[in-house]
């Protein structure tokens, strides 16, 4: 529901951010259906934003500098993104410089610190290694992609719809697999062994088929849960877990997207070296509409919404 609310003024150690937009996020859907643990009501969703300081305190950050703010209770134990202000703590601004639009801005800041996170500290990717991306089109799916092929791997990456595959290829997708639930065997055929590594973006019920997927001393990172699902039901690590497979897992931190990486990937959207994989854009009277999208998985990429 769209409502009217108090602007918030912030205490010293917040910052008042003057939102101009936002990303949707799975965990804001898993919040709205009561998935969701740490949640107080009333409450702003929201679990990201964009935007210009409006106002701070301890003098951390000046009026109108450009800044992005995620994650650690952002709309869940304070109010979030989803408005025209939001009021957040200093630790979670991260400040930056660009001439970008307010849309591309938007999708990046979620979507490029759990990309980057989930290659670097959940599976430590190196150039010239495969990588196979289950969940290809999410908007962190397509931003792994983006930021792997910029690192030299060779990327496969899955869709549970055809035609979905081209957006895959247009960011440098080497192979689209068309994921029926069980892929392992067509990703061992392209890759004799198994890959390097892999990021499951689906959550449970494909964990096993992409363990199966790697190979003897390749690592596998859970970072997503598109499917809603994130319990193993009668977990046994030596029947689920193939014999040598590494499983590790990803949760994102502002402090995980220190200012220098997000605003070198800025940078080089600017330049037209990387690009940022946006599936919609909807102003903030249409976030019914977007979450709609994003719960029934219609849009390939980030789904950015205005203010």
């Amino acid at each position: 529901h769209i409502r009217q609310v108090p602007r918030p003024y912030p205490q010293r150690g917040w910052v008042l951010i003057s939102v101009r937009a936002f990303g949707l996020n799975q965990s804001e859907l898993h919040m709205r259906l009561g998935l969701a643990g740490g949640v107080t009501f009333p409450r702003v969703p929201g679990s990201e934003a964009v935007g210009v300081v409006a106002g701070c305190p301890g003098g951390e950050f000046s009026e109108g500098q450009q800044v992005a703010t995620f994650g650690e209770g952002m709309g869940r134990a304070f109010d979030g993104g989803y408005a025209e202000y939001c009021c957040v703590p200093v630790a979670q601004v991260v400040p930056f410089r660009s001439d970008l639009d307010w849309t591309t801005l938007g999708a990046i800041p979620v979507m490029l610190a759990t990309a980057n996170g989930s290659l670097t500290t959940g599976l430590d990717a190196k150039e010239g290694q495969s990588l196979l991306i289950r969940g290809g089109t999410s908007s962190v799916g397509m931003a792994t992609a983006v930021l792997a092929k910029r690192l030299g791997m060779r990327v496969l990456s899955t869709t549970r719809q055809e035609g979905k595959a081209l957006a895959l290829t247009d960011i440098g997708v080497d192979e689209v697999i068309l994921d029926d639930g069980q892929v392992a065997g067509r990703v061992q055929s392209m890759v004799p062994g198994g890959v390097d590594a892999a990021l499951e973006l689906i959550g449970a019920p494909t964990l096993p088929d992409t363990l199966r997927s790697t190979r003897v001393h390749g690592v596998v990172c859970f970072t997503g849960m598109l499917s809603n699902q994130w319990i193993i039901d009668k977990f046994y690590p030596i029947e689920y877990i193939p014999r040598g497979v590494r499983l590790t897992s990803y949760s994102g931190r502002a402090a995980d997207l220190p200012p220098a990486v997000l605003q070198g990937f800025i940078d080089a959207v600017s330049e037209g070296a990387a690009v940022v994989p946006i599936g919609a854009v909807h102003h903030i009277d249409q976030i019914v509409e977007a979450h709609t999208a994003m719960e029934e998985g219609r849009v390939a990429g980030k789904i950015v919404v205005l203010t």
